[in-house]
């Protein structure tokens, strides 16, 4: 399977993590003496399942290598869902016959090739349009404590979602599919559009903690129009983004004792 890594954010100068930056790509702050993405670079460089990885949102200029394997290089398109689609065109159009692409986020510099490895193991053979990671608190709060995530609280967990997901290329790229992508835009920071989105009996539901993690997998997925399920990640590293300055001290405290260790 192909990976697409998503690289295209840049922080404004109104960002928390600007004073690190400098106007330059998040991707490439320096994390215990590599740059943010170099760290997710070698966690897939030795996935024995990753055969190919686009970087969206840097240059070749960049520096920034994938252990031998073959890297292309596509241009940022602005925003999430697009740069993803970007990623997924590369990926079909290196494997005219990918059925899926693995997703990964430049900003979980914690990763490791154990960690892409079981999330491949785990959609082997499937064909879900989606398959999406989450991780439990109890596994997050355990490996990084006072990180901060945001959770979800349902009948049966109480998690966080990840950075390290699985996309069926047809769901992707299929016409069929753009308007739902193009609500996903839409509503990712208007709260009522999610409610539009997903139904308000659901969100209300999930609100009121009514609702088992797989009842949610079932009919969100429905709602939507796309297969979908859900992954339960024991690795907290999946869904340890670095969106704040906390973030990235702790990340880089982490990384430089892993460094020291090897």
């Amino acid at each position: 399977m192909d990976a697409v890594v998503t690289a295209g954010g840049v922080p404004a100068q109104d960002d928390p993590l600007y004073e690190y930056s400098q106007g330059r790509s998040k991707a490439l702050v320096e994390l215990a003496g590599r740059p943010m993405i170099q760290w997710v670079l070698d966690a897939l460089a030795g996935a024995r399942r990753v055969e190919r990885v686009a970087i969206v949102g840097l240059e070749e200029a960049s520096g920034v290598t994938c252990g031998g394997k073959p890297l292309g290089f596509v241009p940022s398109q602005g925003d999430m869902i697009p740069n993803i689609q970007a990623g997924v065109r590369w990926v079909a159009s290196q494997n005219p016959r990918a059925t899926h692409a693995l997703l990964v986020s430049s900003d979980i510099p914690a990763i490791t090739t154990e960690m892409v490895d079981w999330v491949l193991d785990a959609v082997e053979g499937g064909d879900y349009d989606l398959y999406y990671t989450v991780v439990e608190k109890a596994v997050m709060e355990r490996r990084f404590p006072g990180s901060k995530r945001s959770y979800i609280t349902t009948s049966d967990a109480v998690v966080c979602g990840a950075d390290l997901n699985v996309v069926g290329v047809r769901a992707a790229l299929d016409v069929a599919h753009r308007s739902l992508w193009d609500k996903v835009v839409e509503a990712r920071k208007n709260a009522f559009k999610q409610a539009q989105l997903v139904g308000f009996d659901i969100l209300l539901r999930l609100l009121t903690r009514r609702i088992s993690l797989r009842y949610a997998e079932e009919n969100i997925s429905q709602r939507l129009g796309i297969r979908g399920r859900i992954l339960r990640s024991p690795f907290a590293e999946v869904g340890m983004d670095v969106d704040k300055p906390w973030q990235l001290e702790l990340l880089r405290q982490d990384l430089a004792r892993r460094a020291i260790a090897a």
